[in-house]
């Protein structure tokens, strides 16, 4: 008999750290509470801080920006200074009290000075979001003990990027909803809520973040390598303008060997080479990051209603998530195999690639604008005039005048006369016009409103609308300024103009939500007023008289009159029709622009990683960013430049300006030299010569922090940047 002897190893696996679910639901949170401010922010601007949809993109986007600049900040800090946990903590709470500040101001009751609260709101949320970016994933990865717990790390991460995907996909389909769906503080939408819930989460992430305390390892700040890439650059380009002459190198960047050693050098020359490539990318983020606020104005002229259920404007940034969740497979599995049969096949190549789709898309939505620009009001020319003709008495009226080119008219009972280009004389910013206008229909002849007469004004480029009612027994005629413009934010814009005897109240309520309700000023004409979308009753006292539908992007004038004591005739006019292209027509260039982000995101950043040096890839991500940073302060110039007047040739501007930028970084990637950074040390071991001229030996974890946390906080750059954009 043969016996056999196993060895049992005795010890016991690492337990998963408990610590690590404090950190996924802290993140869960932040995030919900990031994406859902950003969601709805846009139309806040527009709807209730009055701002116009340029000013309100330059807002956006400068916000934007900050977000993207502020995580090298926090690394920075973090590895320099204070720790993660301090940095995570402290920048938490600026984060939180700049969620709090926009909630306020937009609650109506408290009359805080909202436009000032949201923008300095915004400014610490871009310093809280960005300054803990890149320290969460990179603190998480700390809590294990390498190389014993590599796969459960593998799993963290995993975790982490699900909680990202999770808290974005629900806010921002959850605060839409809030905003337009609940009504409070007597308004028709509820920001406020919209930006407590999101608010409440961030306060709640601070808790369990907090809770978690006792059970976390906590690393002490061991330097950072981006401090030290500028270090070197700056001590290198100083050694240069002293001994260029007397001691010339191949490279600049040699002449900091002496203090930084060879390694570092090599890396940051390896790094520099990548930086070219950057040099177009903020482009490709100039165009993608208009999701949330050009392509969500676009959303707002157009019609959301779906099988009964209306699709919110800001609702349809939830496309951009939902896709990419789709296509990471189906470009691994199907996409990628084909493209490499025609040649396709280096990352470069695809990055390129998913530029010129970002452009493509851009050239969809120009041609959705174009067909949005044929629903809107017709303008009068700057040499002509509009003039409109309410008729709110149950006779049809004959109008002579002296307009050149318009010498009579009829305005039917109960109806409207519109002329919507009225040719004014040359040189003529402003007119006076005489009429006289008659009726022969026997039921105003017998109350003595066969005739009258007055004046037109007519300014030039501008719209004049008049009512004609009853006064004082006789016929008369009602001047108001008119505009037939949409609503900018999508909502229908109504009057009522009301020629009644009753001292009743006159209403409009809505029939979906008792809580909507829009009182009429008796006896005169009704200002032009936004209202909620849907069907209204309309109401005199408590009776209800007639029903009227008032559908998104319409104008529309209701005419109200009383032909008989207490018997009441409403007609509707429609000045500008509602917004007839349906929203859905948006998804093709979601479709196209997110397509163009899995091949230029997820594969720029897989390039970048695996062509930086060891001790550069936490550097390499944190310039990737920046790139987010530049593309959005790109939009900011083209907004605030305003090199076009027309919304969709500005989105043919931004595409023409993708396809140039991806020419340019075509013939860079011809020239680049791809790296095997697969093997040989890491450069993280160069020596730097202290100031009294000694040489020190760096351990490989004191310049950065050690190889898990660069590995996690590259990572989270990468899911960051990833997820985020």
């Amino acid at each position: 008999m043969v016996s056999t002897r196993f060895e049992v190893n005795s010890t016991p696996p690492v337990r998963y750290p408990r610590s690590i679910f404090f950190i996924i639901s802290n993140e869960f949170s932040e995030r919900f509470n990031y994406y859902g401010m950003r969601t709805v922010l846009a139309l806040y601007l527009t709807q209730k801080l009055a701002y116009s949809n340029d000013t309100a993109t330059v807002i956006y986007h400068i916000f934007t920006s900050l977000a993207y600049f502020f995580p090298l900040m926090g690394a920075i800090l973090a590895d320099s200074w204070l720790g993660k946990f301090k940095t995570i903590l402290y920048l938490s709470i600026v984060y939180c009290a700049g969620s709090t500040l926009i909630a306020l101001g937009a609650i109506p009751p408290l009359n805080l000075p909202a436009t000032s609260m949201t923008v300095l709101g915004l400014l610490f949320i871009a310093v809280g979001s960005g300054g803990i970016k890149p320290c969460v994933s990179a603190f998480g990865g700390d809590q294990f003990k390498l190389p014993e717990q590599a796969a459960q790390l593998a799993k963290f991460f995993s975790l982490f990027y699900f909680s990202i995907n999770a808290g974005s996909l629900i806010s921002t389909t959850l605060t839409p909803i809030l905003r337009e769906d609940v009504h409070c503080f007597g308004d028709n939408s509820c920001f406020s809520l919209a930006f407590g819930v999101p608010a409440v989460l961030m306060i709640l992430a601070i808790v369990i973040f907090v809770c978690g305390g006792a059970m976390y390892t906590i690393k002490k700040p061991s330097g950072n390598m981006i401090v030290l890439v500028f270090k070197c650059i700056g001590n290198a380009l100083a050694v240069r303008s002293k001994e260029s002459s007397t001691s010339p190198r191949a490279h600049w960047l040699d002449y900091a060997e002496s203090k930084y050693g060879k390694g570092i050098v090599a890396d940051i020359k390896a790094l520099l080479k990548i930086l070219i490539l950057y040099i177009p990318l903020p482009v490709f983020w100039a165009l993608f990051d208009q999701q949330g606020s050009r392509w969500t104005f676009q959303a707002t002229r157009m019609d959301g209603e779906l099988a009964g259920y209306t699709i919110k404007p800001d609702q349809m940034q939830v496309i951009n998530p939902l896709l990419i969740l789709a296509f990471i497979p189906v470009f691994e599995s199907v996409i990628y195999p084909a493209l490499a049969k025609i040649g396709i096949r280096r990352p470069l190549q695809k990055l390129s690639l998913g530029g010129l789709l970002a452009g493509a898309a851009f050239v969809l939505s120009g041609f959705v604008e174009i067909a949005l620009d044929s629903t809107e009001a017709m303008l009068p020319a700057a040499h002509e005039a509009q003039l409109r003709v309410f008729n709110g008495l149950p006779c049809d009226y004959r109008f002579h005048t002296d307009i050149p080119n318009l010498a009579g008219f009829s305005v039917p009972s109960r109806g409207a006369y519109e002329a919507l280009h009225v040719e004014l004389p040359p040189g003529l910013a402003n007119g006076t016009f005489q009429f006289r206008a008659e009726t022969s229909e026997i039921g105003c002849v017998r109350e003595n409103m066969t005739e009258f007469s007055g004046s037109f004004s007519l300014q030039a480029g501008g719209a004049v609308s008049y009512f004609i009612s009853r006064k004082g027994g006789r016929s008369s005629l009602l001047e108001y300024a008119d505009t037939a413009a949409k609503d900018r934010n999508g909502l229908p814009r109504m009057r009522l103009l009301a020629n009644v005897r009753t001292t009743k109240q006159i209403s409009l309520r809505h029939n979906g939500n008792a809580d909507v309700v829009y009182n009429v000023a008796l006896n005169q004409y009704d200002q032009l007023t936004s209202v909620t979308e849907g069907e209204y009753g309309v109401y005199v006292g408590e009776r209800p008289i007639a029903t009227v539908k008032l559908s998104p992007g319409g104008v529309y004038t209701l005419i109200l009159d009383e032909f008989l004591e207490n018997e009441f005739n409403l007609q509707t006019h429609t000045i500008t029709p509602s917004n007839s292209v349906h929203m859905l027509w948006l998804i093709p260039q979601y479709v196209v622009i997110t397509a163009g982000e899995v091949m230029f995101s997820i594969t720029g950043l897989e390039f970048s990683y695996s062509q930086a040096p060891e001790s550069m890839k936490s550097v390499i991500q944190a310039f990737w960013l920046l790139t987010v940073a530049i593309g959005n302060m790109l939009v900011v110039f083209i907004a605030e430049a305003k090199f076009v007047q027309s919304q969709s040739l500005e989105f043919f501007l931004f595409a023409a300006l993708m396809f140039l930028d991806m020419g340019l970084f075509m013939v860079l990637a011809m020239r680049y030299r791809y790296s095997d950074t697969t093997g040989g040390a890491s450069s993280v071991e160069s020596i730097e010569v202290e100031q009294q001229g000694k040489k020190k030996q760096h351990d490989p974890l004191a310049i950065s922090d050690t190889l898990s946390e660069r590995s996690a906080k590259s990572t989270t750059y990468a899911n960051e940047a990833y997820r985020e954009d």
